[in-house]
């Protein structure tokens, strides 16, 4: 890859993340539990493309040995604080994190959401600071490491939401989450046949 195409891919990631992370916050600042579900599923699965194609590539090589500093992370407690509110019941769930040593894992929506955007705010924070190899640097190195199969999860958790509100599908799920899930989803416009 050249500079200038290593340039327009960061570009394009760069963009991906912040439509990613301005999304995200929007979606925890107006707490609408009913449509909050939908738009996540969205937004996972369009940042998701971003990370796939980051491991599709030859890794990256930052120029320095160590990561230089751009400043502190943003403070996303906030954040992750209304997710999980809004979210209530459905905001726990447990995934298999390797499923060649498989170990069922108990996380939070709202804790996934959180550590994807500090990866990716991470990386476009190198990148706004001019330093393009550092940002895909991080960006696939945290994608392959962290963010990728968080998102992944948070993805299956999220579409197990829609799928039982749409299908009525039976699983094993606590009782509870499911009534919150079907109360979140029946007033989200367009989510009922």
């Amino acid at each position: 890859m050249t500079d200038v195409d290593e340039t327009r891919f960061g570009e394009q990631i760069a963009d991906s993340v912040e439509s990613f992370l301005l999304a995200l916050r929007a979606i925890a600042r107006e707490g609408n539990g009913a449509q909050a579900v939908s738009l996540l599923l969205l937004e996972i699965s369009q940042v998701l493309l971003a990370g796939a194609r980051l491991g599709a590539q030859n890794d990256f090589t930052p120029r320095e040995e160590y990561q230089p500093d751009v400043g502190p992370e943003a403070d996303i407690d906030e954040l992750r604080l209304r997710l999980a509110e809004m979210l209530g019941g459905v905001d726990a769930y447990t995934f298999v994190f390797d499923p060649y040593v498989p170990e069922v894992v108990e996380s939070r929506l709202s804790d996934d959401m959180a550590s994807i955007a500090i990866d990716l705010e991470n990386g476009l924070r190198h990148f706004r600071a001019g330093d393009v190899d550092e940002a895909l640097w991080w960006w696939q190195f945290s994608y392959v490491n962290n963010w990728g199969n968080l998102a992944g999860a948070a993805l299956n958790a999220l579409l197990t939401v829609v799928a039982h509100d749409r299908f009525d599908t039976d699983f094993e799920a606590d009782a509870e989450a499911l009534a919150v899930a079907d109360e979140m989803l029946e007033s989200a416009p367009g989510t009922q046949p």
